[in-house]
């Protein structure tokens, strides 16, 4: 029987006394420890499993952590996590106060960059080398991994068209196996599939035009032939590019054969590799599916509608839309810019646009959303998938911020749900025409409405624009929460004690807000308490201090929401507990009055 190899490998260094015969049997007891952990802790599958050869031949070649790998987005550094001394803690990954799921300079000095949005690694493995030239670091690699749908994204073009007119020592690794979280679109990916099927004459080659020295494509799971190759490119200087074809999943039956479902399975049998189901009876459904399915509903009676993401397909559900009006809705891949002002074009032709991004993704569309859209009126439908806390994904996914980046926007609507049937009937009224553009937030998971398809879908209400709601009176506090952390509040006054004395108001419109609404609370309540599933400093709670402090109200604010910090990794209930926006926390604070 042969001894486990990977139980002696600490760290890089222990790897590269291997004899490089030995590395075969290390593939497979990584790969076999990555299914065994995320089996049954879950996490992102198929892209680790799809890079194992390549992360033992990247530090068998390369003296890290002196030189320098970065990966990009980071699903697919498992294997490199657990190389690189985490081994034995990685059965804490995504987990409250565990390892991050992607690299994180502060968790690891062999992870040189933080990740976790796409395309980054390119602009910053070139920084890293044009440092280490300037201190005359000659001999050090600077590695970036990046994947054939994070490559087709507009800031890895910026990254490499600079890095073509110098002389960094750089190596792009293009890990490319057609597919990120969905299956690659694009022009780009034709080509690439050309090079890979030898249809592309080698004269009419990108990347070589680029002025980088080209090589490829090669098997990734070649261990042998991929040593070879690292190694060669080691020694030639200037900015190199290595084309390798990999198969996500790889080494797992159902991952290679479902890829998209194997990105990220949760809980599956490690040996079977079958996923545990869980039963879906009697649930809520998603947020993303009251999204996808209302808008298929509205589009096949509104032939303007169109739908746009930038490769969320599955995880926006705009799928549906994509599957039954595929002239109508649009997978434009990793380029959220572009999806913002592709929309802004087709608004001006009379379309009514539904660009469906999460939250913290049209953070990397922030000035497209200013002067393609707001700046001239345009009535684009942003809908904000994700928005608030999102859980084991951590500080690079949360969708805290979109309140306070949007809030200072002239023109834009902001509109967050308190449930199901406030989201479909915000997007019904979306489509009646509006003067403005809107982005309408809402959480990732499931809602509050177990009956919301038979009860509730296709029967719409328009909403009015900028009003709030009471949904329950008192006679001391006033509550006034937006989106579906009202639940929260919702359920906490049903356990307290002095209920009948607090009052809760439901804003739906963080801008224009209902001033009418907050002129009778703050002529009624003494006490009044803000709550928002986003970052305090300059959200809903500041947008209520601000009507305050300019009709000169005294009355005593307290705001509730996400503190001025970035919030890890753990389930939501755990994060929301930190936050003390979940319902025990509510229920302390409603028991004990304000502060």
């Amino acid at each position: 029987m042969k001894s486990n190899l990977l139980s002696n490998i600490q760290n890089p260094a222990d790897l590269r006394l291997l004899k490089e015969e030995q590395l075969t049997q290390v593939a497979q007891e990584l790969r076999q420890f990555i299914i065994d952990i995320v089996s049954v802790k879950e996490g992102h599958l198929g892209a680790s499993l799809g890079v194992i050869e390549l992360t033992i031949a990247l530090h068998y070649v390369f003296n890290t952590p002196e030189d320098l790998l970065v990966w990009d987005v980071g699903h697919q550094a498992y294997g490199h996590k657990i190389l690189t001394e985490r081994r034995e803690i990685f059965h804490t990954n995504r987990q409250i106060d565990g390892i991050s799921g992607f690299p994180k300079r502060s968790e690891s000095v062999y992870d040189t960059f933080g990740v976790g949005h796409s395309s980054t690694s390119i602009s910053a493995a070139l920084g890293m080398a044009i440092a280490s030239n300037l201190k005359g670091e000659f001999e050090k690699q600077h590695i970036a991994i990046i994947g054939d749908a994070s490559i087709a994204s507009g800031m890895a073009f910026e990254g490499l068209n600079h890095a073509g007119v110098t002389d960094a020592n750089l190596l792009v690794i293009l890990n490319d196996n057609a597919i990120g979280i969905d299956p690659s679109v694009g022009a780009l990916k034709k080509y690439l599939t050309a090079v890979k099927e030898g249809k592309n004459p080698k004269k009419n080659n990108m990347i070589k035009s680029l002025n980088f020295d080209y090589s490829g494509p090669v098997d990734g799971h070649d261990l042998p032939n991929l040593i070879k190759e690292l190694n060669r490119l080691k020694n030639i200087k200037g900015p190199k590019f290595l084309h390798i074809v990999t198969t996500k999943g790889k080494g797992l039956q159902q991952a290679e054969e479902n890829q998209v479902k194997y990105h990220a399975p949760g809980k599956f049998d490690a040996s079977t590799g079958e996923i545990h189901l869980k039963s879906e009876e009697n649930l809520p459904p998603k947020f993303q599916d009251v999204f996808g399915l209302t808008v298929l509903d509205l589009a096949k009676k509104n032939e303007k509608i169109i739908g746009i993401t930038p490769a969320m397909p599955s995880g926006s559900s705009l799928k549906f839309m994509m599957d039954e009006l595929p002239d109508r809705a649009f997978d434009v891949g990793i380029a959220e810019q572009h999806a913002v002002t592709l929309s802004a074009g087709m608004a001006t032709q009379g379309m009514m646009v539904y660009c469906t991004i999460y939250s913290t993704f049209l953070q990397r569309a922030y000035d497209q959303v200013i002067h393609d859209v707001a700046l001239q009126n345009l009535p684009v439908i942003f809908c904000l998938d994700r928005a608030g806390l999102v859980g084991e994904d951590g500080a690079t996914h949360h969708g805290v911020f979109d309140i306070a980046y949007l809030r200072c926007i002239p023109n834009l609507i902001i509109y967050a749900p308190i449930n199901e049937i406030a989201l479909q009937n915000i997007l019904y009224t979306a489509q009646l025409g509006l003067n403005n553009p809107i982005a309408i937030r809402y959480p990732r998971g499931r809602g509050f409405l177990p009956n919301w398809e038979v009860e509730n879908f296709g029967h719409y209400e328009k909403v009015k624009i900028g009003e709030g709601n009471c949904l329950k009176s008192g006679t001391k506090t006033a509550v006034l929460s937006t989106g579906t952390i009202g639940n929260n509040v919702i359920q906490a006054l049903a356990e307290c004690d002095n209920a009948e004395s607090i009052a809760h108001y439901d804003f739906p419109f963080i801008k224009p807000l209902d001033i009418n609404l907050l002129n009778s609370i703050f002529s009624t309540f003494e006490n009044i308490i803000t709550i928002e599933e986003g970052a305090k400093n300059g959200g809903f709670g500041s947008a209520v201090l601000e009507f305050a402090a300019l009709n000169n109200y005294k009355n005593n604010i307290e705001i509730l929401g996400i503190p001025d910090t970035f919030i890890e990794h753990g389930t939501v209930p755990q994060l929301q507990q930190l936050c003390k926006i979940d319902v025990k926390s509510l229920i302390n604070l409603f028991s004990n009055g304000t502060k």
